[in-house]
């Protein structure tokens, strides 16, 4: 098992930037790709970003690549989502997930944090 925590999510104005983290405990972290995901209201779960096991390789959608970027820190366990140039479409509650190599489909992943909310107002 592998246990996923979200954290600094919150209110920002369009323009400003967030930077989320998620801590993980439990099996072998390196031993995991990385994903971060969101979901609006009413909307299905999307891909945001993901990385591999070293930091090496990432991926972005399309909606965020040159903004987002995704990081992991593996001796402190924790992958990071460095969001910049904030839009109100980005609004959502915002997931990391676990799997073992590095996808994009949100039904790929293993483990799923709790969630936090990213709010941003125009």
């Amino acid at each position: 098992q592998v246990q996923l925590m979200e954290s600094g999510g919150g209110l920002v104005q369009a323009g400003g930037s967030l930077r989320l983290s998620c801590a993980t405990s439990g099996r072998t972290f390196s031993n995991y790709a990385m994903g971060w995901f969101r979901q609006a209201p009413g909307k299905e779960r999307e891909f945001v970003a993901a990385i591999n096991w070293s930091g090496g390789t990432t991926n972005y959608a399309d909606s965020v690549k040159g903004r987002f970027t995704i990081s992991r820190d593996n001796a402190k366990t924790t992958v990071y989502l460095q969001m910049n140039s904030l839009k109100p479409e980005d609004t959502a509650v915002y997931y990391c997930a676990a799997k073992r190599t590095l996808s994009r489909p949100p039904l790929e992943y293993d483990y799923w944090g709790q969630g936090t909310q990213v709010t941003v107002s125009s």
